[in-house]
């Protein structure tokens, strides 16, 4: 009997000290992502010039994502800038040289068409959804089919996975070699790294820190800090290895423009304009595609290094 109660005291005490369930609710304006009853985020695809992922609750129960534009007059995020950074989404400045990353004169959009697979199974959620890409003239010219998959971890922390596959359905798709782009974050200010209300700090997995990630080549990148209210917390997205000229260059900014883009290399590395074609911009021929990867990463208090690493290695064999 002794051995026995030794074995169910050992089954009891190495069992996870948590137990978390991810739900997807569909509400009008798109999905709701729930954990344990609680809103972690929504995926909004109507009355937007895209899909876009808001509010986006980080380790520590508090959003970690700037407000505006979803919610306008907040006296703590004035002034208002680029109201296209519309929290978390995927866009890129020139597609056959149409402008999807603005929401300026002639901007293309994108329009959601349908929600796919969706799934649920414990602390785990996914679904996809397709989404065609519109011209100011109303052409369509590229679709794209994107499966996001959140993951509920300990202690509040999560994982987002953002896989998207472009696909050249109409005709051949340049990528334009512009800084202005894609799989991007708008962090709150309190998690950036100048303005109003910012604390923030930033490094990657080259060891540039602050500022100067910019535009540098790296794995991942981290920003830290404070959340809205006070408490610390980390945001690190990771750029799967497989991905297009890996490792990757960045948009991230010093005032919370937090984006991954690979096709920016005429402002990052200072190509010359003759230099772009196969450097800098990218071609997906017709009935081909482009999958790109990425992970999203909310972590509770201050990310070390390594620990950020270890969990990039994990990522990457997956």
């Amino acid at each position: 009997m002794r051995f026995f109660s030794f074995l169910f005291f050992a089954l009891i005490t190495s069992a996870p000290l948590f137990c978390q369930t991810v739900a997807l609710k569909p509400i009008d304006a798109g999905l709701r992502i729930e954990i344990d009853g609680q809103l972690f985020s929504e995926y909004i695809v109507k009355n937007t010039p895209r899909p876009y992922m808001y509010p986006v609750i980080g380790a520590a129960g508090e959003s970690v994502v700037r407000n505006f534009p979803m919610v306008k007059d907040l006296p703590e995020e004035k002034p208002w800038d680029h109201k296209h950074h519309r929290s978390l989404w995927f866009a890129h400045g020139s597609v056959n040289g149409m402008d999807f990353w603005t929401e300026d004169k002639d901007f293309g959009s994108q329009e959601h068409v349908a929600f796919g697979e969706t799934k649920t199974e414990g602390n785990k959620a996914s679904f996809t959804a397709d989404t065609k890409w519109i011209t100011h003239g109303g052409q369509c010219i590229m679709t794209d089919t994107r499966k996001i998959t959140i993951t509920a971890l300990p202690e509040g922390e999560k994982f987002l996975d953002f896989d998207i596959t472009l696909k050249a359905s109409e005709g051949d798709v340049v990528l334009g070699d512009t800084k202005e782009g894609t799989m991007a974050l708008r962090l709150c200010s309190s998690l950036s790294l100048k303005g109003e209300g910012a604390q923030g700090h930033a490094y990657n997995s080259a060891d540039d820190k602050q500022k100067d990630i910019w535009g540098k080549h790296a794995n991942w990148v981290c920003y830290y800090g404070p959340d809205p209210k006070g408490n610390a917390v980390g945001v690190v997205i990771y750029s799967h290895p497989s991905n297009l000229r890996s490792p990757t260059t960045w948009h991230a900014r010093d005032y919370g423009l937090f984006a991954v883009n690979p096709f920016g290399l005429h402002d990052f590395e200072g190509l010359k304009k003759g230099d772009q074609d196969g450097k800098g911009n990218y071609t997906i021929k017709k009935g081909e595609s482009l999958t790109l990867r990425y992970r999203f990463y909310f972590v509770k208090g201050k990310p070390k290094p390594n620990a950020l690493e270890a969990k990039f290695k994990e990522y990457s064999a997956q």
